[in-house]
């Protein structure tokens, strides 16, 4: 069970596992909320051992604990419903891992899924996901995947006046057919500030997404001239990895304020979509709100806006999605070689990196991990875990604290669920690891290991170019 000390008390891995997860907000665990430590001093996810699970599927290995995943799904669900009196929807946000495992679990617990290109929409639609719970987002959607999103009857955040044109020129094409209105609702910037990494800001004004404030009368305006198209809402999001529950408060006014201009303009709106942005905890010095609490805020914030406007309620959506599948994962690693810098630092390698988790390099962003077949072993060391790339930038961990650890150990690095699959390349043409779900101590394969010759599967060779030595 999965309870977060004080890091001045993690004297081995097994520290971060003690106490009851009842009740606990899975954003705010290191580790997912099944992970414990067996006879053995291994670690076990899912009621897997993780040293087992390598064994056998190989590494790195993304370990996904669906436990997690659905405990996370359901906090967000049940508490918007709880601090919000009108109709809600919870979305998940797909790019934080979009594969069919993921997209079918989060649709089983009633959750809708938000998409940002045609590759995503596809995959939840081959997950079963129902069109009607599936929005389009997106700063750059092409035409033919806006044709797409419409011919799967999918609900399209419309982002900029490019696609206000496509829209209305595909609308009016469906129009003289069979097709029904496209349901579309308008991104607009809030204006927002908050602290977290300028990347992964997207509520300041100086934003590529959305509509800034100054142009919503003409947005308005082209909305009441295409009665073709279904004006569902708005939209807004503030960034990711936000601790700080004011900026969704300062939204929930600003968002409701838009609705009031909407509907006096004529158009009969009845969504609004906060986006998502709940951090979670990868470090022990990270703290951030549970989902309960941002649920709280958002609804209760939506709520009394609307009521201080004498405004019928509207749905309320949200999209969560590093706080629903971050902490539900954790990467498995090989240990392979040392090195050692007198006086300096001690590097051990592992046999992956920023091929299956660019975050650190991209985001300088900080994680924990544990020996999982050393979970007894007091953490006596201070290493510096570096990727097998050919880049002096692949650290995974800096200045890690873990036992002394020797070739063929199992490291595993937490929270590893949003953006690791997701973001994960073929860098120095290594291969992407597999993933398994875990639940209840069975393991399934959810994504294969890519093999040599999928690397080369999309290579094309010109006749000119061979030689004795090609490989038939």
């Amino acid at each position: 069970m999965v309870v977060v000390q004080d890091s001045a008390r993690i004297q081995a891995g097994v520290d971060f596992l003690s106490g009851s997860t009842e009740g606990l907000s899975p954003n705010q665990s290191l580790l997912p909320l099944s992970a414990e430590v067996n006879g053995k001093g291994e670690l076990e996810v899912g009621g897997c051992s993780v040293v087992d699970l390598v064994h056998r599927y190989g590494s790195p290995l993304y370990i996904l604990d669906e436990a997690t995943l659905r405990a996370a799904s359901q906090q967000y669900r049940e508490f918007l419903a709880q601090y919000y009196p009108g109709p809600t929807q919870v979305i998940y946000a797909s790019k934080a891992w979009s594969c069919l495992a993921v997209c079918a679990i989060v649709a089983s617990e009633g959750i809708g899924l938000d998409v940002v290109s045609g590759g995503e929409l596809y995959t939840g639609l081959q997950a079963g996901v129902d069109p009607a719970q599936i929005y389009f987002h997106g700063n750059n959607k092409s035409l033919d995947e806006l044709d797409y999103a419409l011919q799967a009857g999918v609900t399209v955040i419309a982002d900029n006046w490019l696609e206000l044109k496509y829209l209305a020129a595909l609308a009016k094409r469906n129009s003289e057919g069979t097709g029904t209105p496209p349901r579309v609702m308008l991104r607009i910037t809030p204006g927002i500030e908050c602290h977290t990494h300028e990347y992964i800001r997207t509520g300041h004004l100086d934003s590529k997404f959305g509509f800034d404030p100054n142009q919503i009368p003409e947005v308005f305006q082209f909305a009441q001239q295409n009665p073709q198209i279904q004006w569902v809402g708005l939209h807004a999001h503030i960034g990711s990895q936000i601790f700080e529950l004011r900026p969704h408060e300062d939204l929930t006014g600003v968002i409701v304020d838009w609705l009031v201009t909407a509907q006096a303009a004529g158009l009969p709106m009845t969504e609004l979509n906060v986006g998502g942005g709940l951090g979670i905890r990868y470090t022990e010095s990270d703290d951030p709100p549970s989902i309960e609490d941002w649920c709280r805020v958002i609804g209760n914030g939506i709520a009394a806006a609307c009521q201080a406007r004498s405004l019928p309620l509207p749905k309320l959506l949200c999209e969560p999605g590093r706080s629903l599948v971050g902490t539900a994962c954790v990467t498995a690693y090989r240990v392979g070689s040392k090195k050692v810098v007198p006086d300096l630092r001690t590097y051990i390698s592992v046999d992956g990196g920023m091929s299956d988790n660019p975050r650190p390099i991209t985001y300088q962003s900080q994680y924990r991990a544990v020996i999982a077949n050393r979970m007894q072993e007091a953490a006596t060391e201070t290493v510096t875990v570096a990727g097998k790339h050919c880049e002096s930038g692949d650290i995974v961990l800096k200045d890690a604290q873990l036992p002394p650890t020797e070739p063929e150990d199992i490291l595993v690095v937490m929270d590893t669920g949003a953006y690791n699959y997701s973001m994960a390349s073929n860098y120095n043409r290594l291969s992407r690891p597999a993933a398994v779900l875990v639940n209840h101590g069975e393991a399934n394969l959810i994504l294969e290991r890519e093999t040599y010759a999928d690397l080369v599967r999309q290579d094309r060779l010109p006749e000119r170019l061979r030689s004795p030595f090609t490989t038939p």
